[in-house]
């Protein structure tokens, strides 16, 4: 995937890199050395399977190769301007490049006694892809050298689908159609994602950010120093992605999917209240529902047109709330029903100032008149 994630990745609102001052001299003349001069207990664990990852394809960052010692020492640099000196957020998750193509690749831990691969494997796209088919590719998955209990999943590098956030209204339309078009071909292969929250919907970004970025700091380029201006995805529209599923479940031909379960991140499901059997599939609705609701509607103005597919993803009886084919159903004629011209619409935030509405008022006025003088207005609903 692109940046981190759970299945894949997890995208974290990017911290600068420290700006703390540093002499760039060797740890021997410090009285102690600063955390990122060594490998941590589990970066070493990636260092140490170096040479594997490398067999299968795969190389890690300058920082995990057997014998890595800080490159700013013995220079007039200091650590924060050398990109060896980034350290990973989640142990688990690692970057590295594919020495076939040259692409970003995120690569992944995983305990033998989850069904993650196999779910993940069974949805990856084959060679005649589903358009509606949004789970993350699996590149590749082998197992670890020497532990018996690990295993390893490649992914393509992701990256969170809010960062950077939307600008537009019609980006808001293509994010709701991708993830209810993924979601409809998840439950028709008869996989019930059971944590399908914002973590675990990725993007791939290269349209917005075609140099790449770097998997820890992603406002970055990859090189660690070089702080990145993306392009808008109404102009260049970008995929999302369905990550993690640790927490899967995949049922068979006529088997109920009416079993008790946990549930995953988001605690508002009713169903989750008590210990009863519940419809995996139907969470799922409710759960991305709630995606729409506090990712889009809560955070923007002008969406009044998602009220109604929320209310009905999130009604509280499961028995109730409609499946995920019947949502999209309902989804495709209410994106019918919206004027083109309001794709290039600007978001607004509730708590923008008076100034700033009146601008973006006009400016969307005059986008509006271009579109429809230049006929290209229709442009704006594209997929990726």
């Amino acid at each position: 995937m692109a940046s981190q994630a759970s299945l894949g990745q997890m995208d974290e609102k990017d911290e600068p890199i420290s700006l703390a001052p540093s002499t760039g001299a060797n740890p021997s003349s410090a009285s102690r050395p600063r955390l990122c001069e060594t490998l941590s207990t589990q970066e070493s664990k990636w260092r140490d399977r170096y040479s594997f990852f490398l067999e299968r394809g795969f190389q890690l960052r300058p920082r995990y190769r057997p014998g890595w010692t800080p490159s700013w020492f013995g220079t007039k640099l200091a650590h924060w301007q050398c990109e060896d000196s980034i350290q990973p957020f989640y142990p688990l998750l690692l970057d590295a490049k594919c020495i076939r193509d040259g692409k970003a690749v995120c690569i992944k831990m995983i305990t033998r006694k989850s069904e993650e691969i196999e779910i993940a494997r069974y949805l990856t796209p084959t060679e005649l892809p589903d358009s509606k088919n949004h789970s993350v590719p699996i590149l590749d998955s082998f197992h670890d050298p020497t532990s018996p209990d690990l295993d390893y999943i490649v992914m393509p590098l992701l990256r969170a689908f809010n960062n950077p956030e939307f600008l537009f209204i019609g980006e808001i339309v293509d994010f709701v159609t991708q993830l209810l078009e993924g979601t409809e071909f998840m439950h028709r292969k008869l996989v019930a994602h059971a944590d399908l929250t914002g973590v675990n919907i990725m993007m791939d970004a290269l349209p917005i950010f075609p140099r790449g970025w770097h998997f820890v700091h992603s406002s970055f380029a990859p090189n660690g120093k070089e702080i990145l201006k993306p392009r808008a995805r109404i102009d260049y529209p970008v995929r999302y992605y369905i990550i993690d599923y640790d927490c899967s479940l995949r049922f068979h031909p006529g088997q109920s999917p009416i079993i008790r379960g946990l549930g995953g991140r988001d605690n508002d499901p009713p169903e989750l209240l008590g210990r009863e059997p519940f419809d995996h599939f139907k969470l799922d609705v409710f759960t991305l529902g709630n995606v729409f609701l506090k990712e889009c509607r809560q955070k923007f103005l002008g969406l009044e047109f998602l009220d109604n597919l929320i209310q009905l993803m999130m009604i509280r009886d499961f028995h109730q709330r409609p499946t995920s084919l019947v949502v999209l159903q309902n989804w495709y004629k209410i994106k019918a029903s919206l004027n083109v011209g309001m794709a290039r619409w600007r978001l607004r935030k509730p708590d923008e100032g008076v100034g700033d509405r009146v601008f973006h008022t006009v400016a969307d006025g005059i986008v509006s008149l271009k579109s429809l003088f230049d006929g290209d207005e229709i442009k704006t609903w594209s997929k990726p």
